[in-house]
C-alpha cells in the first residue's frame, strides 16, 4: 500500500532574523507553506510522507535549502533546479512582538514553479492532501496560476484533499482586485480553507468570522476554519459548525509563523482522527508556543505541546 502523502506547494526562502545583538542576524530557511510542512513533519509519524514542491537554483544557498529539507525529513524529489535563478531572501523586523518583512524575491526561481504543468501533475499524483496558500498563487504568472489550478483540480478529482490558506499579501499582487479574484477562484476548489480574520476583514470587508465562513462556503469551499489572532474561533461547513470562545491568547515575542504553525497543528490532529474543535485546540496550542520564540521554525515549541 502506498504511504499517505502530504504535498506542500510554494516558495521557501532564506530568512534573516534578529540574533539578539545589534547588527547580528541569524540565517535560516522558511516560507509560509514550508513552515507548515516542517511543523507537520514533527507532529505526525513516519508513515506519512511530507513533500515540498517548489523551484530553486543551482547555487550554494539553494543547495543549503535542499540539504536542510532532507535533514528534516521532507521529501525534495519534486523540487526542480533552475539554471538562471536562485532562491529569495526576506528579513524579519519586530516591534512589540509584531513582525514586518523586507523581501528580495522578484527574480526567485520559485516564481516559475508552475510554468511547466508536467512536474506539478507528477508531484500531485497519488497525494492524500495538497496544501498551498495565497502567497503560492501571488508569486506566479497568470499562466502559472492557471496551470496550478488545473493540476489541483485534476488531483482533487482523483481523491486528493485540497487545503488552502488565503494568506493575503497585497504587495505581491498587481492590485487589490486581482488579489481578491485570485483568492476567490482558489477557494472555489478547496476542501478546507484556513483564513485569518484580520486579513479577511481588511481586504474583503467581513464584519465578523461568521461572515468569512459564509462567503467562502458560497464560493464553493467545503469547510472553513477562521483563525482569529489567538482569540475566539469559528468554523463551519462539511465538518459541522461551531464556536470556540475559550481559547487563551498569549503575548507574542514574535508572531512569525503563527498561522502556519496553527495550520500544521490543526492538520496533524485532523490526520489523526480528531474532530474540528479538537483540531483547532491543537493548532492553537502549537501556535501559542511558536510565538514565544523568535523566527519561523521553533523546535522547542513542538516539544512543548501535546501531540494529538
Amino acid at each position: 500500500m502506498t504511504a499517505p502523502h502530504f504535498l506542500s506547494i510554494g516558495e521557501a526562502m532564506l530568512e534573516l532574523s534578529a540574533a539578539g545583538q545589534a547588527d547580528l542576524w541569524r540565517l535560516g530557511i522558511a516560507g509560509d507553506t514550508l513552515n507548515t510542512a516542517w511543523y507537520l513533519r514533527r507532529l505526525i509519524g513516519p508513515e506519512w510522507r511530507i513533500g515540498y514542491f517548489t523551484r530553486v537554483g543551482q547555487g550554494e544557498f539553494s543547495q543549503k535549502m535542499l540539504d536542510f529539507l532532507t535533514a528534516e525529513g521532507i521529501d525534495t524529489s519534486h523540487i526542480a533546479r533552475d539554471p538562471f535563478r536562485e532562491i529569495g531572501l526576506y528579513a524579519i523586523s519586530l516591534k512589540d512582538g509584531e513582525r514586518s518583512f523586507s523581501y528580495w524575491r522578484d527574480s526567485s526561481a520559485a516564481r516559475l514553479l508552475a510554468d511547466d504543468p508536467g512536474p506539478l501533475d507528477r508531484a500531485l499524483d497519488g497525494s492524500t492532501i495538497a496544501y498551498y496558500s495565497g502567497i503560492s498563487l501571488a508569486i506566479l504568472s497568470q499562466q502559472g496560476r492557471t496551470n496550478l489550478a488545473q493540476a489541483l483540480a485534476k488531483a482533487r478529482t482523483n481523491g486528493t484533499k485540497i487545503v488552502f490558506d488565503p494568506n493575503l499579501r497585497p504587495r505581491l499582487w498587481k492590485d487589490a482586485a486581482a488579489m481578491r479574484a485570485g483568492i476567490e477562484a482558489a477557494a472555489a476548489g478547496a476542501d478546507l480553507i484556513l483564513p485569518s480574520f484580520d486579513d479577511e476583514a481588511t481586504h474583503f470587508g467581513d464584519p465578523d468570522p461568521a461572515a468569512t465562513i459564509r462567503r467562502y462556503l458560497s464560493l464553493g469551499a467545503k469547510h472553513v476554519v477562521v483563525k482569529n489572532g489567538g482569540g475566539p474561533m469559528r468554523f463551519g461547513g462539511s465538518e459541522g459548525d461551531g464556536h470556540l470562545p475559550d481559547l487563551t491568547p498569549d503575548t507574542p515575542v514574535d508572531t512569525t509563523a503563527a498561522g502556519d504553525s496553527f495550520n500544521a497543528g490543526y492538520l496533524a490532529a485532523m490526520i489523526q482522527g480528531a474532530d474540528c474543535a479538537t483540531a483547532i485546540r491543537a493548532g492553537h496550542a502549537l501556535s501559542r508556543q511558536v510565538i514565544r520564540y523568535r523566527g519561523a521554525l521553533v523546535p522547542e515549541a513542538v516539544k512543548a505541546v501535546v501531540q494529538y
